[in-house]
């Protein structure tokens, strides 16, 4: 930056001085005096440059000679700058007033200092300038400048107390050129300060002038109104809004005033066009306003625009909500959406501002939960309506209600607790429980719970009111006795249903029935008495039968084969053969043995054609060990040996296995070859030492080493085999003890006995038997842990005598008491290997599927699940949980739309458990593919048939939350979430509906007009 005018300046202010100083000494008083003649008229532009010269030109001696007259010349330059506002004015003020002993000269220097701080808004300054200054210098328009500036400063400062009556003295003086401004702030700090009288007075002054005249009406309308003159204050308003609609600046705050007015006299319909345009040009409104609008809108029968206003209300705790939820309620059911009213009177009954509306909005809730089908809900509510208010004027009809939720609900747990509670039933509550028990024990069947389920039915059973469910109760029994092979017990509950006149109910049917009987006297081997009930089932077969008729029909043939009615058992395997069932296999397969009563090469070519047509046939290994069997009993020993050998090699049927090699090493023994028999004896004990194979095995090696005159060999062999030839006294003795505690029926002293027989001889000669019997009584205590420890060490030496028992029993022990899925399946994989029983082998086949559903083992249980359901025998349970599996499969890759399909057919099969989460899944699948109608269908058909299971009825009503939420109906969703909160019991599903209803809450405070 270049300055190449700094000489030249210098030189004219060295000039201007010189000047200065030459004017001061010739005629300083003139020049003064000329210069406050112009101060004295204001005229501060000609005053400051004189006085501005004067100042320049004062020398040392000036002020030693002329103090006074230099202090003047400094007061008023000073005052100039400041009138001019010359920035440097400021600082030289302040320099004055610290300086200058004159103290009349520096009170009046703050005050045109904080004049100077006035002017430029610099409040906080101007007022402390303001408070160092002494009136009494001052002139009369001075001082009233000062009180109406000085009590403006407080204003903004908001030190109101201070400027109340600095205002107060210029609002009386009329021709004070800030009369009208004082009177508008006096005005508006009395009224803030609740003095209505002084605020109209004041206002009154400025109500028509320019300036205030858009404002000060909003006020003095308030006034009237808090003064009670409310015809008043509603004339005033109209007469003020009549001057156009934006004539006034709090033109909203008026008509929601009047809007009010006319809300507080109860007239609704003249209220409304002002409160509607209140709250509607309003970006935020009060929820007291909300109502206001709401309740008119209810009052007039506008109900959906009321609806629209008064759902923003809920989710507080003050009467207003309550209130507001109680009309919403009433306008719902007013317009037919008994579903919304339910839920407002649920947000209504959950406030207890008013006891009274608390009362009735609970009983609504209840009956209305009723009226829609929430029957697990209007049975909880009618239930807490009755323990709450036992004298209410609606206790009779809630009674009635109840009575009807009992009858018709599917929540048979709940209905069950319900009324065993009851101190005195009445006659209709007792002719209802037999129905409950009845239902409850079904559902517990199918849940597999079945020894509850037993207990159940006795109940009911024992009950006098059970005339109506009788013969289905007789049918239950019947089934769960053939279930635990109860057969004679099972004959005898059949045989009352048929005869109580076999009423069709689900399964219970009169062809289940008699379905069933043939299998209890085809297993009793009664097998005249079974043809007589699977004959007729089974007639007129043909190409398109149903596997229900194919399989009464194979047992006809069955029977007649057993009765040695051999043509006509052909002909039905014949028949299975022509029409190429499922079972063809089967039936060839019983067509050989047929053949092997004439002719045992006969036989022998069928099993090999059965054998080469069905290779994957579970009867291959049977059909291979019937061969063997049948060259053996034709002491064809050579022939038979590759079809043991085939036995062997195929792992399907694990306890056939012990008796190949027995027999293996037999035929070999009698084609007199000792050295590959003792082979054969030897694998088998060291395989399956505690098979009865096993035993056999030893007799026949100790024939062997007899007849070879080789003793020593043989001793030594049974050393090897752990089995030595001095058999140990003690041992045996000990064992003998225990065990005649046990026939005796002394179970804790045999337990006793036994775990001491362990603890002495923990490899002994009857260490299985003693950790089996020992597992069977801890089994009885239900000590679940000491029951398992026994029957883990006889299914660790499977096959044996007790392994099958032991493997089952630890399956369900792991499944059902303590649900370690993964030990489960362990068993039952093993037990479906070791098992020869088609009723085990099923239930090895349902425990894994039951195991792999629970650890979502899905590609493991789709297999599972197919084999399950085409294995002979499989039930309907078995169908569901398959296609239950299937499903899941399809849910968890996306596919929802087979996902779908196969959970109806859980539905359409099961009727518990299974059905319940089948219902939930197909809601949410569809609440994935976004079809929200079919989902929100789904989840109430969950609600409404799937009572006795909490978790699901909650799940389903948690995406009821969610679809409401996603159609952004955040009322519903609210209404929805925070009735989960303050319902169930289960804490996870309990915090994800909060942080679901946290989150709605959040997402409509946005969205809503109401501000917080």
């Amino acid at each position: 930056m270049k300055y190449p005018s700094l000489p030249v300046i210098a030189i004219l202010f060295s000039v201007s001085v010189s000047s200065q100083q030459t004017r001061f000494h010739s005629d300083p008083d003139g020049k003064f005096k000329e210069a406050k003649e112009y101060f004295q008229k204001e005229q501060y532009s000609l005053a400051y440059p004189l006085l501005r010269e004067l100042r320049q030109s004062v020398r040392e001696t000036d002020i030693a000679n002329t103090a006074i007259t230099v202090q003047e010349i400094n007061y008023y330059a000073i005052v100039c700058g400041l009138k001019q506002g010359e920035g440097r004015s400021e600082q030289e003020a302040e320099e004055y007033i610290d300086l200058e002993k004159n103290d009349t000269r520096v009170q009046m220097m703050n005050y045109h200092l904080a004049e100077f701080y006035f002017r430029k808004e610099q409040f906080g300054e101007a007022a402390t300038r303001y408070e160092q200054t002494n009136i009494a210098n001052l002139s009369n328009r001075e001082i009233a400048d000062m009180k109406f500036h000085q009590g403006y400063a407080y204003f903004t400062l908001q030190r109101f107390a201070a400027a109340k009556p600095l205002f107060n003295t210029i609002r009386t003086q009329t021709g004070d050129p800030n009369y009208i401004d004082a009177n508008y702030y006096y005005g508006f700090l009395s009224f803030r300060d609740g003095q209505y009288r002084e605020a109209l007075d004041a206002f009154k002054v400025v109500e028509n002038e320019k300036n205030y005249a858009t404002v000060v009406p909003y006020y003095i309308a308030q006034i009237y109104y808090v003064q009670g003159r409310k015809e008043e204050a509603i004339s005033y308003i109209q007469n003020k809004l009549q001057s156009g609609s934006n004539s006034q600046y709090y033109d909203l705050e008026l008509k929601q005033m009047l809007g009010h007015a006319y809300f507080e006299k109860k007239e609704y319909a003249k209220a409304l066009p002002y409160l509607s345009d209140f709250v509607s040009r309003s970006k935020k409104v009060r929820r007291e306003d909300l109502y206001e609008l709401s309740y008119c809108y209810y009052q007039t029968s506008q109900l959906n625009k009321a609806i629209e206003g008064f759902k923003q209300l809920s989710g507080k705790a003050d009467s207003l909500s309550q209130h507001a939820m109680y009309l919403l309620g009433d306008a719902y059911l007013k317009t037919g959406q008994k579903s919304n009213a339910r839920n407002a009177f649920l947000f209504c009954s959950s406030n207890s501002s008013n006891a009274q509306q608390k009362e009735i909005s609970k009983y609504q809730y209840a009956k209305l939960s009723y009226e829609l089908g929430y029957q697990d809900e209007a049975l909880n509510s009618l239930s807490s309506f009755l323990a709450d208010y036992p004298n209410s004027g609606y206790t009779a009809e809630a009674k009635e209600l109840l009575v009807d939720v009992l009858a018709n609900t599917n929540n048979y747990k709940d209905a069950q607790a319900l009324l065993e509670s009851l101190s005195k039933p009445s006659e209709n509550a007792k002719r209802l429980y037999p129905r409950i028990l009845y239902g409850r024990a079904t559902e517990l069947i199918n849940d597999g719970r079945l020894a509850e389920a037993d207990a159940m039915l006795d109940k009911a059973l024992k009950d006098p009111y059970n005339g109506s469910v009788l013969p289905f109760l007789n049918f239950w029994k019947g089934e769960l006795a053939y279930r635990d092979n109860r057969i004679d017990d099972a004959i005898k509950y059949y045989n009352a249903y048929v005869s109580g006149g076999s009423p069709a109910g689900g399964e219970a049917n009169a062809i289940n029935a008699r379905y069933n009987l043939g299998y209890c006297y085809l297993r009793k081997e009664n097998y005249p008495v079974a043809q007589t009930f699977f004959e007729p089932l089974g007639k007129n077969p043909s190409l398109s039968s149903s596997s229900f008729v194919q399989d009464a029909y194979l047992r006809t043939g069955d029977c007649y084969f057993m009765q040695k009615e051999y043509s006509k058992a052909k002909t039905v395997y014949d028949n299975v053969i022509r029409f190429s069932w499922p079972a063809e296999d089967y039936a060839t397969f019983q067509n050989a043995l047929l053949a092997g009563v004439r002719s045992s090469s006969e036989k022998i070519s069928l099993l090999n054609t059965m054998m080469r047509k069905f290779p994957a046939s579970s009867l291959v290994t049977d059909a291979n060990m019937e061969v063997a069997n049948t060259y053996m009993g034709d002491e064809r020993f050579r022939e038979a040996i590759p079809f043991l050998g085939n036995v062997i090699k195929n792992s399907n049927n694990a306890s056939l296995v012990p008796q190949a090699y027995l027999k293996l090493g037999t035929s070999y023994y009698n084609i007199d070859n000792n050295t590959e028999a003792l082979k054969q004896f030897r694998t088998l004990v060291e395989k399956y030492p505690n098979s009865p194979e096993a035993e056999d095995a030893l007799d026949n090696v100790k024939t062997i080493y007899v007849e070879d005159g080789k003793p020593g060999e043989y001793a030594n062999f049974m050393r090897q085999a752990g089995r030595p030839l001095s058999v140990n006294t003690e041992d045996s003795l000990t064992y003998a003890a225990a065990e005649k505690q046990y026939d005796d029926q002394k179970i804790n002293a045999a337990l006793e006995a036994f775990n001491a027989y362990l603890q002495q001889f923990p490899d002994g000669a009857y260490a299985l038997d003693a950790n089996f019997n020992r597992a069977e009584i801890y089994y009885s205590k239900k000590d679940w842990n000491n029951a398992l420890a026994g029957y883990d060490v006889v299914a660790a030496h499977a096959p044996n005598k007790y392994a099958e028992r032991a493997v089952l029993t630890a399956a369900r022990i792991e499944f059902f008491e303590l649900k370690t899925y993964a030990k489960a399946e362990g068993y039952y994989a093993q037990l479906k290997q070791i098992t020869a029983s088609q009723e085990n082998k099923l239930e090895a086949m349902r425990g894994l599927l039951r195991c792999q559903y629970q650890l979502q083992k899905w590609t493991e249980a789709v297999d599972n699940a197919r084999e399950l359901t085409a294995a002979k025998g499989s039930s309907a349970d078995d169908k569901s949980l398959a296609n239950m599996a299937i499903a899941k499969s399809y849910q968890v890759s996306g596919d929802y739309g087979n996902a779908i399909l196969n959970f109806k057919s859980v539905v359409q099969i099961n009727k518990a458990a299974l059905a319940a989460e089948a219902r939930y899944e197909i809601a949410d699948c569809y609440y994935e593919l976004n079809k929200l109608a079919d989902a929100e269908k789904s989840a109430f058909e969950t609600i409404n048939k799937s009572g006795s299971y909490d978790y699901w009825v909650t799940k389903a009503y948690i995406l009821l939350g969610d679809i409401y939420f996603r159609q952004k109906d955040y009322f519903n969703a609210k209404a929805t979430y925070q009735s989960i909160v303050g319902n169930t019991l289960n804490a996870e599903l309990k915090n994800e509906a909060q942080a679901k209803l946290n989150k709605v809450l959040d997402e409509e405070g946005q969205s809503s007009k109401v501000g917080n």
